[in-house]
């Protein structure tokens, strides 16, 4: 069996894989910044020089980059969790679950330590890493090449894409250069530089096996992944780390491996510069990812689907379902199109087409030349902006600055699965509680796993993102909740001003 390596030894997290084919929508990552700041990321778009000579070292390369890498390590304090059904026998079963007043125990998580990689994007301190590496952490401390060990603050995470930034108060650091990863073709030569298993900053050297690699790993929807894939050793410690070219400019971010044992052998992804410049830019300048949304399902097309359709070739996505009153459906596009261009590029298959409308973001005027019927038809549809993902994470409800209130707890938006789950009726609308630190205000206060907040004083609440913005904007210590909490609503209040109180 194959097995999916992210390359980061913290707390063995399970790592839930999937291959849905829906165009997805906007995931709001945790906002760090009450303002909009700016990154200024370097960026060299030319090729690499492609000849039949082949250098005997890249040690100057390697000595220019190496800098610009550094060591993340993560700590994380003990909380309460969800029980997941595979945690404990017989959780799935209903009957069960009524001695947990209809939802899932409890359970302690223990404190968590771990490492990962990073590289620095900008000189004033802005560094990008994975997701994962980050992913719960408490704390994070980024240990610089001269020796130099700062804490750093996590300024947005995006899962569906598995890039996160943090940022550490310094200025004039060797941060890297972005190389224009389109131009990356299979064959180039390549380096990885990271810090494997904490031993430190470690070299490895491979060629790029292959582009544009969609393999279903991340998280719940399918559409953002769009690997290099490599054979330059890359081991657990190396995620978040450089994948550089032969000009020592940045080509991906090393992400994860596939394997059968869960060592290295020879399959390594990273995340394309291009795609993380996008994500990194976005999440620094309002702590968010917003997506186009066109509001259709769509399927690579088979060898049988061709002759069905009467089609000459598979290229192109053929649309399986359109939303109502979607984008798309305003647009014309129709259940049986295929769709095979988009703003006059070819469109290879759904997966090129999900990253083509999720990038363009919101708002934005596209042209579509579609295949119905045998006959071409030219559709303009604007994309819009999903409110959220279902199974997406939701965002947290303070910053990692302690700046707002609520701190400790984590939200997300309500879907049909949460809802089934925690028994919760149609009527009630607002942000759904998905974890409380055991050890927060809001805790003590009796909020737990499940509630959804329906007001922050007196404010009502709709989304994920309206509980985060109403934390944020919050002056005082004390905040009063409307909540629907075990089948009633109530009102309670959170104190946070003893936890400013100096203890003896």
């Amino acid at each position: 069996m194959t097995r999916l390596t992210l390359h980061t030894p913290r707390l063995r997290r399970a790592v839930q894989l999937a291959s849905a084919l829906a165009l997805a929508g906007a995931f709001v990552a945790i906002r760090a910044e009450k303002s909009d700041p700016t990154i200024s990321i370097k960026r060299d778009d030319r090729p690499v020089p492609r000849s039949e000579s082949d250098r005997v070292s890249y040690s100057d390369v390697v000595s220019r980059v190496s800098p610009s890498v550094v060591k993340i390590t993560v700590q994380s304090k003990a909380k309460r969790v969800e029980a997941k059904e595979g945690d404990m026998p017989g959780l799935g079963d209903p009957m069960l679950r009524q001695f947990f007043g209809g939802r899932m125990p409890e359970l302690r998580q223990e404190p968590m330590n771990g490492l990962g990689s990073g590289v620095i994007i900008s000189a004033d301190g802005y560094i990008v890493t994975n997701n994962h590496v980050v992913d719960g952490a408490d704390t994070v401390t980024v240990a610089l090449s001269d020796g130099r060990e700062l804490p750093a603050k996590v300024v947005g995470r995006d899962p569906l894409t598995d890039i996160a930034v943090v940022k550490v108060e310094a200025k004039d650091l060797p941060s890297i250069t972005m190389a224009d990863s389109s131009k990356i073709l299979a064959g180039d030569r390549v380096l990885a530089i990271g810090n494997p298993f904490g031993i430190g900053e470690t070299v490895t050297s491979g060629i790029v096996s292959a582009t544009g690699r969609r393999v279903g790993i991340l998280n719940d929807v399918h559409g953002y992944e769009d690997f290099i894939q490599t054979d330059a050793a890359i081991n657990p410690g190396n995620s978040g780390g450089a994948l550089v070219d032969v000009n020592g400019r940045l080509v991906g971010i090393n992400t994860a491996i596939l394997s059968r044992s869960g060592g290295f052998q020879g399959v390594g992804l990273a995340v394309p510069s291009n795609l993380v410049g996008q994500v990194a830019d976005s999440l620094v300048r309002t702590g968010r990812v917003v997506r186009g949304f066109l509001g259709i399902n769509i399927q690579n097309i088979t060898p049988a689907l061709v002759d069905s359709f009467n089609l000459k070739t598979r290229e192109g996505a053929l649309v399986a379902e359109v939303t109502p009153d979607s984008p798309a459906a305003q647009a014309g596009i129709k259940s049986g199109d295929v769709i095979t261009r988009v703003n006059g590029q070819p469109v290879t298959d759904s997966g090129n087409l999900a990253l083509t409308v999720s990038g363009q973001g919101p708002g934005k005027k596209l042209a579509f030349d579609i295949l119905r019927d045998g006959k071409e038809v030219k559709l303009d549809a604007t994309t819009g902006e999903r409110p959220g993902s279902p199974g997406a994470p939701g965002g947290a409800l303070a910053a990692d600055d302690d700046q707002g209130v609520l701190n400790g707890v984590t939200v997300d938006d309500l879907n049909v699965d949460t809802r089934q789950q925690f028994n919760l009726p149609p009527h009630v609308h607002g942000a759904l509680v998905t974890n409380v630190e055991a050890d927060s205000a809001a805790a003590r206060a009796g909020i737990s796993a499940g509630d959804v907040i329906l007001e922050i004083n007196r404010h009502p609440v709709k989304s994920s993102q309206d509980a985060v913005s109403l934390s944020a904007k919050t002056e005082s210590k004390k905040t009063l909740l409307r909540l629907w909490s075990r089948g009633s609503t109530l009102f309670l209040v959170v104190d946070e001003s003893a936890q400013d109180k100096p203890t003896s």
